[in-house]
């Protein structure tokens, strides 16, 4: 049991304040006070909470569980890997987290292989952490922390929009804007809740792009892609509300394009953050995938340059 007296000029919840303080998340906190594991003053309280001047908090520390996922060693690119974190190429068609449906062969399995016993305990579990998601058919950079505070720096660093992503993806409809913002809010659907939509009581979600090409002849458009909010399918959502779905996207268009591809043109080609322990900044750059490298610079004749 950890006891920790609360400082004087102390202010706020008590889940935010043991956030900050003892670098873990406020959903951690939140269900440990739900599970009866922190105290004040002896007694169960709620997150909203405010601390005062010499509270006497009590915490009782969790080991972190094992959990039945199997290390498998699929090919992965690994772009940077330092003790703190490593960076890889997610490639199309890999699942991140095992999920019903999915029990293996995802990023974690791989991860899991590469890093060994070198994983977060986020969360009470030992397992990688992994600090943001790509859906399945979008290929491209994630980041992968080792350790807790790495795992905490990161995730605090997307809250605060401290990292920047950018994405390729080849739309159908030839963009008439060169460059724009779409600031929509996303939710779940209310008529499919596999998918989600822009509503007026969804969370914030903005998308910036800009045309790298127009294609009038095959009618579709390459864009660069730049997100400052992380809401699931925020790209794929916003541009088909817009009316320019991603190719192959079967999901929020019918998918159908010339070149038969399945899954969405999307491509997390790029990061940069810096480093949560060294404070160096990092740019880390993942080639296009073979099959979108063929279509964009054979098929559409676009000279790709490398940034």
């Amino acid at each position: 049991m950890e006891q920790i007296q609360v400082e004087q000029g102390a202010i706020g919840r008590i889940d935010s304040y043991l956030a900050q303080k003892q670098q873990i998340s406020r959903v951690t906190v939140q269900r440990l006070l739900e599970e009866g594991n922190i105290l004040v003053n002896g007694n169960p309280v709620k997150p909203s909470y405010k601390v005062q001047e010499n509270d006497q908090i009590q915490i009782k520390q969790e080991e972190p569980k094992e959990i039945n996922i199997q290390a498998q060693n699929i090919p992965i690119t690994v772009l940077y890997e330092d003790e703190d974190l490593i960076v890889v190429n997610k490639p199309k068609g890999m699942v991140v987290h095992p999920a019903n449906g999915n029990p293996d062969g995802t990023l974690v399995n791989a991860i899991m292989a590469i890093c060994k016993d070198s994983l977060s305990g986020i969360g009470g579990e030992i397992r990688p952490g992994i600090v943001h998601r790509l859906d399945k058919n979008t290929s491209g950079v994630i980041i992968i922390a080792k350790n807790d505070a790495t795992h905490i720096a990161l995730s605090n660093m997307l809250k605060e929009h401290k990292i920047e992503k950018t994405y390729i993806a080849l739309v159908r409809g030839i963009v008439k804007e060169n460059e724009a913002t779409i600031n929509m809010p996303i939710a779940r659907s209310n008529i499919d809740r596999k998918k989600m939509a822009v509503a007026r009581e969804g969370k914030e979600a903005i998308t910036h792009f800009k045309v790298l090409e127009r294609f009038h002849k095959e009618g579709v458009t390459l864009l660069e892609i730049k997100i400052e909010t992380g809401r699931t399918h925020q790209i794929r959502v916003h541009l088909s509300h817009i009316g320019y779905p991603i190719v192959g996207d079967d999901v929020y268009s019918n998918g159908k394009n010339q070149w038969g591809i399945q899954g969405q043109c999307l491509h997390a080609k790029s990061i940069e953050f810096k480093h949560p322990k060294t404070g160096k900044k990092m740019h880390i750059e993942a080639p296009l995938p073979e099959y979108l490298q063929e279509i964009i610079t054979k098929e559409l004749g676009y000279q790709w340059k490398k940034k």
